[in-house]
């Protein structure tokens, strides 16, 4: 056993509170999983886990407060002040027929529970009051070497739960681990289990493995095991689809992609509308590409990739909002090309709409991940800073009380009257409320007058 009582002195009161209060009731009380990963590996873990040999019903009376977010597989959710731990029962699991979860519970030993987990590293316990780990499964051993294993038969492991495979790629790209090769060989085996997961599950996953550090090598990984095909086969074949060198020296549209989740910023979680558009922002390429003498071609990909784009999220079951952020970050990421030649309705327009910062980023990461240049990067930042709040949302001049006052009817006429108002505003012809009168009567005097002549008639 290993002291670990340096390494909990960031433990929070609340959790040594909840684990006194087991201990003193006359039952076994260990942190396990995550946290005590992360404290052997000096990180700070972002929650705290305790397993017990208390029965759920038995935590239940002895915490005031408790939610039961799974009795039947022996976890009670217990709260202490602001603080929530996720209390689990020494357990052993059996029946597994969904991929997912077991039929049956038993009731275990410390040890029989931690044989029933997933990973060697994610299997230690750690007693706080003494600061000794308890490591049945070698999980320390793995640590140090920076090795991701399964406990026991990573077949019969995977096949418990599927959605585990996923899960080893996510902890060898964050941690940055290697998988062990019994480990690998098996989640390549049984890769095509992974469409029994609901789609929920399998997007939580995905959405981590893109977010965090490490997000290059999961999506490597995930190639590499045949994940990638069952799950997103849109996106395996973006492998191998070549590109014009001068506008591409990194190569394919894989290699590209791969780049620019390279430079994601590592010390924090990538916003996961950015990191999905950065997946999906190109898949368009692979169903389009055409050859001829002057190289590769992609006419029409961004319409093919918002298609494709959404059947993917479709299919993964996000959020609306989610899906038209990614969708618009995909519809306009090849708009950048030509900001300088915008008239300045369109361009104030263009920098004013929604998500605008997502869309700029996601342009500098595109054009860093292949030739480099950031001219039209640079000239958007200028022009937001150049531009006044007031200059890209300015207040209308004319409303649509106005014009009905003018005589004008609600439909497409009056809406494109206004539309043309707030053209001739942004691009500087016009500033008051006379100038924009005066520019519908040159404009649409006619339009006006035939429509008191059809009410006259009437």
């Amino acid at each position: 056993m290993r002291d670990m009582s340096v390494a909990l002195s960031v433990l929070p009161d609340t959790a040594r509170l909840t684990l006194n209060r087991l201990r003193s009731a006359g039952h076994e009380a260990y942190l396990v999983g995550g946290c005590v990963r992360d404290l052997i590996r000096g990180v700070p873990p972002g929650d705290y886990d305790i397993v017990t040999s208390a029965s759920p019903a038995a935590v239940r009376k002895i915490f005031a407060h408790t939610i039961p977010v799974g009795m039947s597989f022996g976890v009670v959710l217990v709260v202490e002040g602001e603080d929530k731990y996720e209390v689990a029962t020494f357990r052993r699991e059996d029946g597994y027929v969904d991929g997912r979860r077991p039929t049956s519970i038993i009731l275990a030993s410390a040890e029989e529970d931690v044989r029933r987990r997933d990973f060697t590293i994610n299997g230690l316990l750690l007693d706080d009051e003494t600061g000794s780990l308890l490591d049945y499964v070698g999980g320390l051993t793995d640590i140090e070497r920076g090795v991701l294993r399964t406990i026991g038969d990573p077949k019969q492991r995977f096949a418990e739960d599927h959605l585990r495979m996923l899960r080893a790629v996510r902890f060898a790209a964050y941690l940055d681990y290697q998988i062990d090769l019994d480990t690998l060989a098996a989640i390549k085996v049984k890769a095509g289990m992974i469409r029994r997961i609901s789609a929920e599950r399998i997007r939580e996953e995905l959405t981590k493995i893109i977010t965090r550090s490490g997000a290059r090598r999961g999506l490597e990984l995930l190639a590499e095991t045949g994940l990638l095909a069952e799950i997103i086969p849109e996106v395996a074949v973006l492998n191998g689809v070549e590109q014009p060198a001068l506008f591409h020296p990194e190569g394919d549209v894989w290699e590209h992609t791969l780049k620019m989740f390279d430079l994601l910023p590592a010390e924090s979680e990538a916003d996961l509308r950015l990191a999905w558009g950065v997946i999906l922002h190109d898949v368009g390429k692979a169903v389009t590409r055409t050859v001829d003498e002057r190289g590769s071609h992609f006419y029409g990909h961004v319409q093919r990739g918002v298609e494709i784009a959404r059947q993917i999220m479709d299919r993964l079951r996000f959020s609306n909002e989610d899906l038209e952020t990614v969708l618009a970050l995909i519809r306009c990421h090849m708009l950048f090309m030509s900001v300088r030649e915008m008239r300045p309705s369109r361009l104030k327009r263009f920098l004013r709409m929604p998500d605008f910062l997502l869309h700029l980023e996601l342009h500098r990461l595109d054009c860093l991940g292949s030739h480099g240049m950031l001219d039209n990067y640079e000239f958007c930042q200028t022009k937001l800073i150049e531009i006044p709040a007031e200059e890209l949302r300015p207040q209308r001049l004319i409303t649509g009380r106005d014009l009905i006052e003018m005589g004008f009817k609600p439909g497409p006429l009056f809406a494109g009257i206004l539309r043309d108002m707030e053209d001739a505003q942004l691009n500087g012809l016009i500033s008051t409320t006379d100038d924009a009168l005066q520019r519908v009567h040159e404009r649409w005097s006619a339009e006006l007058e035939k429509v008191n002549n059809n009410f006259l008639r009437r």
